[in-house]
């Protein structure tokens, strides 16, 4: 793993003097918002998490390394450069092989992250099961990896251009806690109601944190998930997003647009659709992802 895996100094200290990490990914860099709000979230997020007492390791791929935490100039890098694919589980052998570059998604980050003995995850909603999955079998590789791999992931729910419904029961199946941040319903994404429920419902990072230790040391590998809804004054009622969200969707299917280029035509579809308001409501539900997974992080090291 030594040949694989580059640290930053920040990252090498902390793991040196036992302070929390969360890891972030970079998919939502390079694919997920355009230049410059990416890299000026990717910057704010960073600091959100060193502000509440951890350090952040943002993970991506560069010619063929997997990067544990990034400069300033790779920040950079990933929020500009045309020439990064997008990299889950499937494609790590033929770009590390290749030595490419690779923006992480969820799935990819969860593995680079337990690789690098880091136990969260901030990000801004998991993949799923896509609508029409029954046809199309799409579902996200994001939802095996948290069924085989114990990190803890912070999220504002699933995404709601997938169904949901069908993703709880994925979740469900594979023995994955949903666990909801001081609330009873799992969050779709730009909103902060969905309509179902989650499994578990805890209110501070110490309790969130005990329920993790606890499942681990039991032997139960895999990941959990820690449902944190967007603040209210940032949210889109699911009223507003639903029309937006049918409109990409409808294009998208038209378009034969499949696989791995599917989220990211819908987001920033519905962006256009919603006038930008969906990018604001992005940024926001990031940020607050990232300062209550640190506080998680440092509970659960304490």
């Amino acid at each position: 793993m030594e040949t694989l895996l580059e640290f930053t100094e920040e990252v090498i200290d902390a793991k040196r003097s036992g302070k929390p990490i969360v890891a972030l990914e970079s998919t939502i860099i390079s694919h997920g918002m355009p230049y410059p709000q990416n890299v000026e979230t990717a910057r704010a997020v960073e600091q959100i998490i060193r502000d509440n007492g951890a350090v952040p390791a943002t993970i991506g791929i560069i010619q063929g390394k997997i990067k544990i935490g990034l400069t300033p100039e790779e920040l950079e890098f990933f929020a500009q450069s045309k020439d990064v694919a997008k990299v889950s589980r499937r494609d790590f052998a033929y770009i590390l092989e290749k030595k490419k570059h690779g923006a992480t998604t969820v799935a990819a980050t969860m593995i680079c992250a337990e690789m690098a003995g880091i136990q969260f995850f901030v990000t801004g909603g998991i993949g799923g099961v896509h609508r029409e999955a029954e046809i199309t079998m799409d579902v996200s590789a994001d939802l095996t990896e948290l069924a085989q791999t114990s990190v803890a992931v912070i999220c504002a729910g699933a995404k709601s251009i997938l169904d949901i419904a069908k993703t709880l029961e994925y979740l469900e199946t594979h023995g994955v806690p949903v666990i909801g941040y001081q609330t009873d319903e799992f969050p779709a994404f730009y909103s902060r109601s969905s309509g179902h429920g989650v499994d578990f419902r805890l209110d501070t990072p110490e309790q969130v944190a005990s329920l993790i230790q606890t499942k681990w040391q039991l032997g139960l590998h895999g990941g959990v998930i820690i449902a944190n809804p967007v603040p209210v004054e940032d949210e889109i009622e699911e009223s507003q997003i639903g029309e937006a969200i049918a409109n990409a969707l409808g294009q998208a299917k038209s378009m034969n647009i499949k696989g791995k280029d599917v989220t990211p035509f819908l987001l920033n579809k519905v962006k256009e659709l919603t006038g930008g308001a969906s990018l604001t409501t992005n940024i926001a539900l990031v940020k607050h992802n990232a300062e209550v997974g640190a506080r998680i992080a440092a509970a659960f090291k304490r």
